[in-house]
């Protein structure tokens, strides 16, 4: 039996892991890495690409980075989720804002300082990422639509590491030939990007008693649900233009079956965004974001299968 003090040790590293949403953190990871073999380097054996240090530290550095945002982004909205999350902030408290800020700047010091393994860059890449984080938290997030923004972009920067990683590594005659992988990639960043703009649109929705009580300029809270569903709709439809790209004009191989079902989904998502009201419908709309994020990451696969026995790839063959 586990005594108080154990009990109530090991309750504060759950708080700490809901804090920091663990269960995001592995998602974006492996995202990362499959960006990588199956995008930016498919001429590349997966062994090689996994064990490179570099690549290791960038997407070691993006995790923690991640993890810090979430804990200075608990810290400032602390009291609007006592409203809007109340289930989730009460096991968020049982960690300190003392302790809270402690881990942030450990974090943040530890990732400064694995980034000179990298390079001078990957020290102003990241220090630049943290800096933008804390700013959108403190200030940014509480201003209608700049907020929203900010947030998707702060949400795609960690991809666009991986991107300059690789191409601030290849002599210039080689970055022209792979320009084609660089609009692949921007036209992938350009969907996941708006995807998750709709999303904190609908967390805008759903958060609504809490931004009220705090201040926060939120759309709908300035002008009104209505207008707020009108632009998410106008995302959903242009996120047509980078899948257009995708499919039409570069090659994803399978993973046009993702597109394909994606856009019935959100065929279905506005239909019931304009349906619904209230709160619990609306975490049902972000649940299925989630859902569609999610899956994309997983369907980076099908972009090239073959990478998965081909014998130049295969993890087996050394």
């Amino acid at each position: 039996m586990l005594s108080r003090q154990h009990k109530l040790f090991v309750l504060k590293i759950v708080s700490l892991f809901s804090v920091v949403r663990g269960y995001n953190i592995p998602v974006i990871a492996l995202a990362q890495y499959l960006s990588a073999i199956f995008i930016l380097a498919p001429e590349k054996r997966a062994l090689s690409i996994l064990l490179d240090f570099q690549l290791f530290i960038i997407v070691l550095a993006s995790s923690l980075t991640i993890a810090s945002g979430y804990i200075i982004n608990s810290f400032y909205d602390s009291k609007k989720d006592l409203i809007n999350k109340p289930n989730k902030s009460q096991l968020d408290r049982l960690v300190s804002q003392k302790t809270k800020l402690q881990v942030y700047f450990s974090l943040n010091f530890f990732v400064a300082l694995i980034a000179f393994f990298v390079s001078f860059r990957a020290v102003l890449f990241f220090s630049v990422y943290i800096f933008l984080i804390w700013f959108y938290s403190h200030k940014i997030k509480k201003y209608p639509l700049v907020g929203n923004l900010m947030a998707a972009l702060l949400a795609v920067l960690p991809f666009f590491g991986i991107l300059l990683y690789f191409y601030l590594k290849m002599p210039l005659y080689e970055i022209e030939s792979n320009s084609g992988k660089l609009a692949v990639i921007l036209s992938h960043g350009a969907f996941l990007f708006l995807l998750i703009l709709i999303r904190e649109m609908i967390k805008d929705l759903e958060n609504l008693k809490g931004d009220f009580a705090n201040d926060y300029k939120t759309i709908p809270i300035i002008y009104g649900e209505e207008v707020s569903k009108k632009i998410i709709t106008g995302l959903a439809l242009l996120t047509i233009i980078p899948v257009y790209f995708l499919i039409n004009v570069y090659d994803v191989g399978y993973m046009d079956i993702y597109f394909y079902s994606g856009f019935i989904i959100m065929i279905f998502f506005l239909l019931y965004l304009w349906k619904w009201e209230t709160k619990e419908r609306y975490v049902l709309l972000h649940n299925v974001l989630k859902f569609l994020i999610v899956a994309g990451v997983f369907c980076i696969v099908l972009i090239n299968p073959s990478v998965l026995w081909n014998g130049k790839k295969i993890l087996m063959t050394i």
